[in-house]
């Protein structure tokens, strides 16, 4: 802080000032507060308080509170229906040791390092990038692109949640039988699957309601005939974004509130369902079938991929919402524990909903006389069709269908709110006299600007664009912009540097662990995602899209890649100076003392 930015206490009188000479933030033992306004004024000749340059900033009004919006942000769908999937399909039991070793080696590091960053800086993803690396600002406004088309698609599998927990609000499911307006001839109950005469064609109710009531998909033939808005959907997902306004108008404030519900509440469902699922016949068979470890399996480069695939998009780096949050904490908040505390918590989530999902499954496989493997299904399947069916079957399956889906509901608000506050504690922090200042009304129209945007998405083809919007805008993007990311704080900014950051927040340093991982394996393990993602897997080819849809995705994906290269251009352009200063003005970051440091500096400086 600048002497002109304080006041110059040789012009006061100590004898007249009510407070303490020494701000609380030097005192030994005690939290630094955010910043300290003037006491009084000079001209009265009392004391006044060190003051920070910047303004005050909101923070959580209970650490609690915090740790909650993590573990909500961090435990979302995927722990439900991705993870129990590709644990069986990858080695059972036997996963877990792929699992743990990309945990320890490449998720947790970078989940670390966003909140370290944030917690310091108190920025968000636009803001933060002129203090690590000014002409790296472009993977900011990248990001809130990745939010916006995560919002657009991700709110719609809400609203299908809805839509269900609306729909079992009636004395019999709609789902648990063949004679509905919706049903084919080939609808076959799950109790005659076993007898039915061509079992390729029989389908179950549940599958039937999804497909031809809910999203009325069989009306569309694919992205290129999506059909009318669907009214009914577009009620449900506007009843989402309502939702998810009243929990983000007031920032950190209304958000802390919303997610002692959104957070704690699955947990609640999750440890009902599993004391329902373990007594049900079968059970047992499935959890055998989840856990039994197959150590041929890890042999294969995919189970290997797989793992860091699911451990990245589970704690969720890349998306900002890790660095939103965290510019939300005291400076001197432990973050290293909060970073372990939580990515355990959602590990040991995603090992739970395995218990939970597979004890239904053999359930399932029992009824039908199926092998397990031929009832399970990954993604939307496996909790809008499976489970649905398991629960038609079970006694008192209208009460188990409400619980089952306001969970859905809570999971998956925790993460659209992540996602949400990444883009809005970004752009509010970059531009805090247009939008800061009025926040409630800017996120009011920003949420509008979403839910029409999202409007196709509630079309008979909407779940085309769902998919679409998964895949390309963005799956595919946000392993590059972490890519990126990881590169520019620990290699353009220096791992040995940000370490000092911690170091002054934190009173230790993080070992040499966290910076050899940070510098080398981190990135790597990112690269390779990458590369494995454009190389290998083929999305386009598993979702059987026309060449015209696949550049529509291409251009996706590069809308917000693209933002980086635009920014550092940008800047070249409007930078001052020859060839060489601009290059060294775009890659020297501004000098920032956090408010909580330039306090004490302050009171130990030429005045005193």
């Amino acid at each position: 802080m600048s002497d002109t930015s304080r006041p110059d206490v040789t012009q006061c009188d100590p004898s007249k000032t009510d407070t303490m000479a020494l701000p609380p933030s030097a005192q030994p033992n005690s939290d630094p507060p955010p910043s300290y306004q003037v006491a009084s004024s000079l001209a009265s000749g009392k004391c006044a308080k060190w003051t920070s340059s910047e303004p005050e900033r909101d923070t959580w009004g209970k650490k609690i509170e915090f740790l909650l919006a993590v573990v909500g942000f961090a435990v979302d769908l995927g722990n439900v229906w991705r993870f129990p999937y590709i644990c069986y399909q990858n080695g059972g039991g036997a996963f877990l040791i792929p699992y743990c070793i990309m945990l320890v080696f490449g998720g947790l590091p970078l989940f670390f390092l966003e909140l370290a960053l944030g917690q310091y800086h108190r920025s968000g993803c636009l803001t933060v990038w002129k203090r690590i690396c000014p002409m790296l600002k472009g993977i900011g406004y990248a990001i809130c692109i990745i939010d916006l088309y995560m919002a657009m698609y991700y709110n719609t599998i809400l609203a299908w949640s809805v839509y269900y927990l609306v729909a079992s609000f009636r004395s019999e499911l709609p789902w648990t039988s063949c004679d509905n307006a919706w049903n084919t001839e080939n609808c076959t109950l799950t109790s005659n699957v076993h007898n039915a005469t061509d079992k390729l064609l029989a389908v179950s109710p549940a599958k039937e309601f999804f497909t031809n009531e809910v999203l009325e998909v069989d009306k569309s033939t694919g992205l290129g005939d999506l059909g009318p808005v669907k009214g009914s959907l577009a009620l449900c997902l506007m009843s989402v974004f309502m939702l998810v306004y009243f929990s983000l108008w007031k920032g950190v404030k209304s958000t802390g509130k919303a997610v002692w519900v959104t957070a704690l509440f699955p947990y609640a469902v999750l440890i009902i369902l599993l004391v329902r699922g373990v007594t049900l016949p079968g059970a047992a068979n499935g959890i055998m079938y989840y856990l039994t470890p197959r150590f041929q399996m890890l042999h294969k480069p995919r189970v290997w991929v797989d793992a860091a695939t699911q451990i990245f998009f589970s704690l969720g780096p890349g998306f900002g919402t890790l660095l939103a949050l965290s510019s939300y904490n005291k400076f001197n908040n432990n973050c290293y524990r909060d970073a372990l505390l939580t990515s355990t918590i959602n590990c040991l989530t995603s090992f739970l909903a395995g218990f939970v999902i597979f004890s239904v499954l053999g359930y399932m496989a029992h009824v039908q006389n199926k092998n397990i493997s031929e009832v399970g299904q990954e993604g939307p399947g496996l909790v809008f069709t499976v489970y649905p069916e398991a629960i038609a079957t079970m006694t008192g399956s209208v009460f188990w269908s409400i619980i089952f889906f306001l969970m859905l509901i809570t999971l998956g608000l925790d993460s659209t709110f992540g996602g949400l506050e990444a883009m809005i504690t970004g752009l509010c922090d970059e531009y805090p006299r247009r939008l800061g200042r009025h926040r409630e009304v800017f996120v009011f129209f920003l949420l509008i600007f979403i839910y029409v945007c999202a409007l196709p998405t509630t079309t008979y083809g909407g779940m085309y664009i769902v998919d679409l919007l998964n895949v390309f805008g963005t799956g595919n993007p946000i392993l590059f912009i972490v890519f990126v990311e990881a590169t520019a704080v620990c290699w353009c900014y220096g791992a040995e540097r940000f370490a000092d950051d911690i170091e002054k927040m934190l009173g230790f340093r993080p070992g040499c662990f966290w910076i050899v991982c940070w510098k080398y394996i981190s990135p790597t393990f990112i690269f390779v995602l990458f590369v494995w993602s454009f190389a290998i897997q083929n999305g386009s080819a598993a979702l059987n899209l026309p060449p015209w849809a696949v550049a529509l995705g291409w251009v996706l994906t590069c809308s917000s890649i693209i933002c980086i290269p635009l920014y550092i251009v940008y800047m070249f352009i409007v930078t001052p100076g020859t060839f060489r200063e601009r290059i060294k003005a775009m890659i020297k970051p501004e000098e920032y003392i956090p408010p909580q440091l330039s306090q004490i500096n302050s009171h130990y400086g030429t005045h005193v």
